[in-house]
C-alpha cells in the first residue's frame, strides 16, 4: 500500500467566479496544499470556516452577496482566529486600509504567481505559529503569576507546631501547603539547633568530627 503523503496545510478558498477558484485550488493542490473547500460568498466562507476549520484561508475581497471579502475575513478572525490572506485586484487605498484593520497575514494582487502564492501562505501559516505559541506563553505566564498570588497576604500560622490554616479553615503542615499552593518540592531533615535538641550525642559527635577535619585540613 503506498505511502500516503501529508498535504503541507489545508485551505479554504473564498471565491465567487468559478473559474478563478478552480485555478487557484489546482495551484495549490501542485504546491502540496490540501483544499477542504471552496466558498462563493462571505456568508458560506463564514460558516466553512467554523465546520472546517483549516488551517488558513484565502479570501477574494470583492464578492457578491451582503457580505465583501474584508468583512467576512473580519468575523472569521474574530471568531475562530484563522490566519486570512486577501485575494484582490483593487490596490486602492481605501481597500488597503480596510484589509489593515483586520489584521490580514498576507495580501496578494491579482494576478499573481504560483511562487508568490506559495511564499504568502507559508509566511502566514508562519506568523500564525507564532502568534499561537505567544498566546500560548502569555497564558503560562498568566497561570504562573496567579499561583504567586495564591501565597500573597496574610497567612495564619500556629505559634506552636507552625501548622497553616488555609482559607477553608483547617490546619496544614507549612509544607503541604506550600506544595498545594505552588510547584515547590521538598526533602526533609534537620538543622543544627534541632540535631541537638533531639539527638545530642550524634550532634556532638559530627561537631567533634567536623573540629578534627578542619585541624587536618589547618596541618
Amino acid at each position: 500500500m503506498p505511502m500516503q503523503i501529508q498535504p503541507k496545510a489545508t485551505i479554504l478558498i473564498v471565491e465567487d467566479e468559478g473559474i478563478v477558484a478552480a485555478d487557484i485550488q489546482d495551484r495549490l493542490q501542485r504546491m502540496g496544499y490540501a483544499v477542504c473547500g471552496i466558498a462563493a460568498n462571505g456568508t458560506q466562507a463564514i460558516q466553512m470556516a467554523e465546520a472546517l476549520r483549516p488551517n488558513l484561508v484565502l479570501m477574494d475581497i470583492v464578492l457578491k452577496g451582503a457580505l465583501d471579502g474584508i468583512q467576512a475575513g473580519d468575523l472569521i478572525r474574530g471568531r475562530q482566529q484563522l490566519p486570512i490572506i486577501y485575494l484582490t485586484a483593487n490596490s486602492d487605498r481605501e481597500t488597503i486600509e480596510r484589509a489593515k484593520l483586520t489584521e490580514p497575514f498576507g495580501y496578494l494582487l491579482k494576478p499573481f504567481d504560483e511562487r508568490d502564492l506559495e511564499t504568502t501562505i507559508e509566511v502566514g501559516l508562519y506568523k500564525h505559529r507564532m502568534e499561537a505559541e505567544r498566546l500560548r506563553l502569555v497564558r503560562e505566564l498568566q497561570e504562573t503569576l496567579r499561583q504567586a498570588k495564591t501565597l500573597a497576604g496574610l497567612l495564619p500560622i500556629c505559634a506552636g507546631c507552625k501548622k497553616i490554616r488555609d482559607d477553608q479553615g483547617f490546619w496544614q503542615q507549612v509544607e503541604h501547603y506550600l506544595q498545594a499552593h505552588s510547584n515547590a518540592e521538598f526533602s526533609h531533615g534537620l538543622c543544627p539547633d534541632c540535631m541537638e535538641r533531639i539527638y545530642p550525642d550524634l550532634a556532638e559527635s559530627m561537631a567533634e568530627e567536623t573540629e578534627m577535619n578542619s585541624s587536618r585540613k589547618e596541618e
